[in-house]
């Protein structure tokens, strides 16, 4: 981004290399705050809003230039005097004077206009022009707030004649800054048009974050396409960044177009942002493209493995039917887990955490299950008991993990540091506690997400021996003294139960009623079944020539008044087996 300012789809992107304001005068005269008060001018016009209707009766004007110039104007005159000495200055002001509620209530709906907006800030770290040259990343968007802040507040002043007597300190600044930098890495042919795109080397986060996509649910499966999809894509640099991940061991270059900038940066509470020395001159194993531009009107979710350069590329067009972050974090994992199946190891949709009871028993248990199956509540379930049962607990992956097999043993490892789980089904009180540190997605709709980091890269990569393999059943309802968990008896059968994938669908998707997916999988070993069976046969009769308990966990997810109640009593019974493992 070379431009100072930008506002597309709700979202201003600020660029502070080019121009960083640090005193009322040049942030009034910046092109920024003019953009704004065009966009609330624009809007306020269509709403008809008494706010709109005052100020054009006020200053005699419905040109929106000269509006933007005289309001502009009118500001600057309010950071150094009252709205009498302003009036006493320029009679035109004299209007303005007769009714301060009604000017208030416009500084209110202007200010309000701008805080909802999705707000971010941008440094070049090494295209230092005239901005913020002077000032450090960590400080540059706390002194931006302070200045917005001070100036809301001096301007009321200055139109009411006295200090509020209750402060608010919210974020009046930008709700994430990014520090870009210009990589070197060997682009190969056909891919020169993300040459020049920078990358983000750090973010600062205002947290809680809480953004409003457009949509709610993902739909399909992603389809592989014989043809790279960017031979045909358009990109504007300008208009673009790209987020290095580290998605498990594999490093990944994600671009996402400015339009999508909430998803691009909640990236950073999910996947380990890479460090410089592990991403500058080096191919990555994944490309995503996330809102490119083609000659397709329609949707396009599509993967293509680039055999020549040994590269796994993911494509979504410009659309609005992928504002939703799954679109961004599932085809992220779906390239994963198509490499892994490559390289010959399991991807695994679930959960796997590693539980130390007080009494010192531990083991490493995975529960597998397709979206909304119980997986990432029944972890919720296993802490909110901790304090009664668990010494300590360790998340190894939330949604999505990878099983290897070595010297006879299966281990598993993380693809993400952060979770992605609903709202709706978490205790509501740990949704609070992890407030200070979330992003939030559609808060007030169904199928309301919270992303949160949950673990170390260190840890996700450790590897852990797995104990326990259990499939998550949310459908079937646990009686009076039945059990939550059983085993199977034969590889046989477990592995059809396994394979199947069925659950009662839970909104995560656009899908209803009982469904099933292979494997409880749809990104990757869906796509490729015949290359996953031989590695479903191969890790099943090492898991029960090992004794390893394989078996089913019934969480009740979907089962009415048994949401938060099902995953509870199948922890608590899971607590029993634990004890008993040798």
């Amino acid at each position: 981004m070379i431009k100072e300012f930008s506002i597309s789809n709700d979202k201003v992107t600020i660029n502070f290399t080019a121009k960083y304001c640090s005193d009322y005068q040049t942030l009034l005269d910046s092109d920024g705050f003019k953009r704004v008060l065009e966009a609330f001018l624009s809007t306020a016009e269509r709403r008809n809003s008494n706010a709109y209707k005052f100020i054009l009766e006020k200053l005699k004007c419905s040109d929106k230039t000269v509006l933007v110039k005289k309001l502009t104007n009118t500001f600057l005159l309010l950071t150094t005097m009252s709205v009498e000495e302003m009036a006493d200055l320029n009679s035109e002001y004299l209007l303005l004077v007769d009714n301060k509620d009604s000017f208030i209530d416009f500084v209110e709906a202007l200010y309000s206009f701008w805080r909802r907006l999705e707000r971010y800030s941008i440094v070049h770290n090494n295209r230092i022009q005239e901005g913020i040259a002077a000032v450090s990343f960590t400080e540059a968007n706390s002194n931006f707030s302070r200045l917005v802040l001070s100036l809301y507040r001096k301007i009321e002043k200055n139109i009411t004649g006295y200090m509020p007597n209750v402060y608010r300190q919210v974020p009046a600044g930008t709700n994430a800054c990014m520090m870009l930098s210009d990589v070197i890495w060997p682009v190969p042919n056909g891919y020169e048009m993300l040459e020049q795109i920078p990358f983000i080397d750090t973010i600062s986060l205002e947290t809680p974050f809480i953004t409003y996509p457009k949509k709610n649910t993902r739909d399909g499966m992603f389809q592989e396409v014989k043809e790279n999809p960017l031979d045909n894509a358009h990109i504007n640099r300008d208009h673009w960044f790209c987020y290095p991940a580290m998605i498990g061991e594999l490093l990944g270059f994600i671009y996402f177009h400015r339009d999508f900038m909430e998803h691009g940066i909640t990236l950073c509470n999910l996947f380990e942002l890479a460090k410089v020395e592990e991403y500058r001159g080096r191919k990555p194993d994944i490309v995503y493209i996330f809102g490119g531009t083609d000659h397709s009107e329609e949707l396009k979710t599509v993967f293509y493995e680039d055999k020549q350069n040994d590269i796994m590329v993911g494509y979504v067009n410009h659309n609005q039917e992928i504002d939703y972050f799954g679109y961004m974090k599932k085809m992220c994992l779906t390239l994963h887990n198509l490499i892994m199946i490559k390289r010959g190891y399991l991807p695994t949709h679930g959960s796997m955490v590693n539980i130390v009871l007080k009494d010192g028993k531990q083991a490493n248990i995975v529960i597998m299950g397709d979206s909304g199956a119980g997986k990432s509540e029944s972890l919720e379930a296993f802490r909110a008991l901790s304090e009664e049962y668990i010494s300590d607990m360790t998340i190894i992956f939330d949604d999505m993990g990878v099983m290897k097999e070595k010297n006879g043993q299966i281990y598993g490892y993380g693809t993400e540091i952060g979770a992605f789980v609903r709202l709706d089904d978490l205790d509501q009180g740990y949704a609070f506690k992890e407030i200070d540190r979330s992003i939030f997605m559609n808060p007030d709709k169904i199928n309301a997400r919270l992303v949160m980091p949950v673990a170390t890269y260190k840890e996700i990569r450790q590897g852990y021996k797995i104990d326990l393999l259990l499939y998550a059943n949310n459908y079937t309802d646990v009686k009076e003294g039945e059990h939550s968990i059983s085993f199977f008896d034969n590889v046989e059968e477990a592995k059809k139960v396994f394979k199947a994938g069925a659950r009662v669908a839970k909104g995560t998707t656009t899908e209803k009623g009982l469904v099933t997916s292979y494997f409880a999988n749809p990104f990757g070993p869906a796509q490729k079944q015949k290359e996953t069976d031989k590695i479903i046969d191969k890790y099943f009769d090492t898991y029960f020539k090992n004794n390893v308990r394989v078996g089913e966990i019934k969480t009740c997810l979907a089962i009415t008044g048994k949401e938060k109640q099902g995953p509870k009593k199948a922890a608590i019974e899971l607590f029993d087996i634990i004890k008993k493992i040798k």
